[in-house]
């Protein structure tokens, strides 16, 4: 009979562990879309500045066409993007690299910069870019805890039972270290 209580306890405790377990890893899993959607929505914030940004700039540069259609290409790129983290950095990383190009081109136009809706829309972009930035940061978060719940013995008996899958970081490309940078928006 006491045998039995036994079994009966650990069986209670095992299913007790199971469903907090469990629990953890839904709610660490819903931590993660909820901050992915955060990401997102940093980025449409910037992806509607820039249309207002490329046409401030085409008023003092018109022959830098090239540049500007860059632009427009990789902030429509970008924003059509709804993949996975990996496929959005990618556009990211064209992004950022079109909006540099842009900058380094209003360089030469001392009138653009100090025009007073170009200083407002860099402002706003490089708020936008640090809001991207702290967003990333508060998803990789959650990531690193979904993934290592999912990773670590015993919880992964539960993640693998209920087929839990490891979520992807949202990182910038390695190889391009001036694309971790902020685009610098600071002509004063």
């Amino acid at each position: 009979m006491l045998l039995l209580w036994i079994l009966l306890g650990v069986a209670v405790l095992a299913a007790g562990y199971v469903i907090v377990t469990y629990n953890r890893l839904i709610a660490s899993k819903n931590h993660v879309e909820e901050a992915w959607s955060d990401i997102q929505v940093q980025m449409k914030r910037r992806y509607n500045l820039i249309p207002n940004l490329v046409e401030t700039v085409k008023g003092y540069a018109n022959h830098e066409r090239g540049t500007l259609e860059d632009v427009v290409k990789a902030r429509n790129l970008a924003a059509a993007n709804d993949g996975s983290p990996e496929e959005q950095a990618v556009s990211e990383n064209l992004l950022s690299g079109a909006l540099r190009h842009l900058f380094a081109v209003a360089e030469d136009y001392p009138e653009l910069k100090a025009d007073s809706s170009f200083l407002n829309l860099q402002n706003e972009l490089e708020e936008a870019e640090n809001l991207i930035q702290k967003a990333r940061r508060y998803y990789n978060g959650h990531v690193r805890l979904l993934n290592t719940m999912i990773e670590s013995f015993p919880s992964n008996l539960v993640a693998n039972a209920f087929k839990f899958m490891k979520a992807q970081f949202f990182e910038l490309d390695e190889a391009d270290a001036a694309a971790r940078q902020v685009p610098k928006v600071d002509f004063s």
